[in-house]
This record gives C-alpha cells, structure tokens and sequence, in this order.
C-alpha cells in the first residue's frame, strides 16, 4: 500500500487528487484500455468545482429548498461542457490503446454535448447505452408556484388565484428524466481489423458472454434497468441500486453509481488485467468494480473530499 497526501494505491488501483486534465497527460501514449467515467454536467453554473458543500449553499439560497440540481437551463453549460469534453478527448485519444472504448455517463439534454465533445476529438461514437429508472425527481418548476410568489404581475388577489387554477397542471418544460445515457465511444483502429486489435491490444471487441439478469441465453444489450417494472423485460436488464451498506453512510456524493453496475460495464468493455481509468472519479465506484473484475484502475478525482472517501471505501474492501 503506497500512501500520501495526493496519492493513494492499493494493489493494481491507483487513485489520485489532482486535475485530471493535468495527471492524464502524465501517461504514457497508448497505454489506456478503457475509460469510464461519470463527469460533472456543469450544472447550474457550479462548473468544473462541483461539490457537495456548492450543491448544499444553492440549495439553501434557493427560494424552493429542495431545488433539482440541473433544474434551472443554462446555454452555457451546454457549451462549456462540449468544450470541456473536447479537451479532455483530445488528450485520452493519445493515451488510449487502438480501439480502446471510452464511456461516458451523461443526462438526457447535455448527452448530445458529450457525444460531440467525443466525436470532435477524434473518437468514434458507436452507440448509446440506455440506463432506466423510475425513482427519479420531477425537475419541471410549477407554474402556479411561480404566479404565487411572482410580485410584478400587478393582479389582484382573486385574479391571481384564478390564473393559479388555470394553470394548475401546467409546469416548466423539463419532464420527469427516467433514463441516464451512456456515451460509447471508441478511439479509432486505423488501418487494423478487429481481430489485429484484439490480437495485439485486446482492445475493441465487446464480450457477450456478460449478461445482465435471470436470462442467460439472451446477448447483451444497450439498456439496462434500476428497479423491477416488467417481468419479461426485467429478468434481461436488471441492475440493482445501490443500498446504504453499499454506499456507506459517510458518502456524501450525490451521484453514486451501483457497483454492479459499473462491473458489468467493465466486464463488457475490458479485459480482465486491463488498465481502465476514471477522470471523475467520484466516492470510488469504478475502483471498487475494477478491483472486484480483476482490472487495473487508475482514478482521477479533483474533489479533496470526495478522494478521501474513496480511499476509505477502498480500505474497507480489505
């Protein structure tokens, strides 16, 4: 176990508290086999510093205590994630191996900002993975709310209740998001064939022999569900949520990705002694699976706080 402020490794699982836009560049070119990772959205306007104790002071200055983060839209953050994710992609595609796949958590409106961060950096997106669930927060802000506290209409009393009952019903266009979209890009295999790749890299092939579910004899495929809605649909997809035990009570990350999940994606998209790396690296999840899946794992994370927990899930496994 190698120890430090910074730095932190156990095993094959390295993780690091540092700029992953800076550390990346420190890797050796063709060396990466995989990449997954969940970024920060820029969401409202909490940019690339995003962190618990941000989230809490807008929640609290918020006149809706319990605000959704990602509520309020903001062009900018589509841009300023495009234009992130572009940096980003321009550095991982020198350090990833030939055919190395590269996959990006996202959320239904900033997808399409990611997917062409990838693809003006020179990756090939190939598909999109479709994770479901239904225990998601409404994000569309009531209208009626809004006439009721809203002081520069100019109605009376009466009026403003019969404008609040006419829209009742009507809320903010941003509906209920029951899907978290998976970028699935790969660096590209130049003038080799899959099988050189594979041969040569063990890189750009996608193994079937992983399933999700009770169905074994059914191939994989790009969705997959959080919680029981179907019989016939879940026994093919299913993918349980993280529990409190899982998570642990002193993970105050506010996105913690199921570790089944993230092994499932692992197993599919790399090898087993294959080096898969995280930029973002959160409370650790893809450590953890990369630890569990016989993979090497190096994990980038700018957060200070959100590093030491991962150090400490990482202990825990021991």
């Amino acid at each position: 176990m190698n120890i430090n402020e910074k730095h932190f490794s156990i095993g094959d699982i390295t993780i690091i508290n540092d700029d992953c836009l800076k550390y990346l560049e420190t890797l050796e070119d063709n060396s990466i086999d995989c990449c997954i990772t969940d970024p920060p959205y820029f969401i409202d306007k909490l940019d690339d510093s995003w962190d618990s104790k941000k989230v809490t002071e807008r929640k609290n200055n918020s006149h809706i205590k319990h605000l959704p983060k990602g509520m309020k839209f903001d062009k900018k953050q589509v841009v300023n994630l495009h234009n992130f994710y572009s940096k980003l992609g321009k550095i991982l595609i020198k350090k990833m191996k030939p055919s190395g796949f590269f996959l990006s958590f996202s959320s239904p409106r900033l997808y399409h900002a990611i997917a062409m961060g990838c693809d003006c950096s020179g990756f090939e997106v190939r598909d999109m993975i479709n994770w479901i669930y239904t225990q998601s927060m409404p994000k569309g802000m009531s209208i009626s709310h809004i006439i009721k506290k809203n002081k520069k209409l100019g109605l009376r009393d009466d009026d403003k209740e019969k404008l609040i009952e006419k829209y009742k019903n009507f809320k903010t266009p941003m509906m209920r998001s029951c899907v978290e979209p998976i970028c699935v890009a790969v660096k590209p295999k130049g003038k080799l064939t899959y099988l050189e790749t594979e041969l040569n890299f063990k890189t750009g092939l996608i193994d079937f022999s992983n399933k999700v579910g009770k169905n074994s004899d059914k191939v994989i495929a790009n969705v997959m569900t959080l919680e029981e809605m179907n019989p016939s649909y879940d026994s093919n997809f299913l993918i349980s949520k993280p529990n409190k035990k899982e998570k642990k009570s002193y993970n105050t990350h506010v996105t913690v990705k199921p570790i089944e999940l993230m092994e499932h994606l692992i197993k599919i998209f790399s090898k087993k002694g294959a080096l898969v790396v995280d930029p973002f690296l959160g409370s650790g999840t893809t450590a953890i699976a990369c630890k569990n899946t016989g993979r090497k794992c190096i994990g980038i994370e700018l957060n200070k706080e959100y590093f030491e927990i991962s150090k400490r899930r990482l202990n825990e496994m021991n």
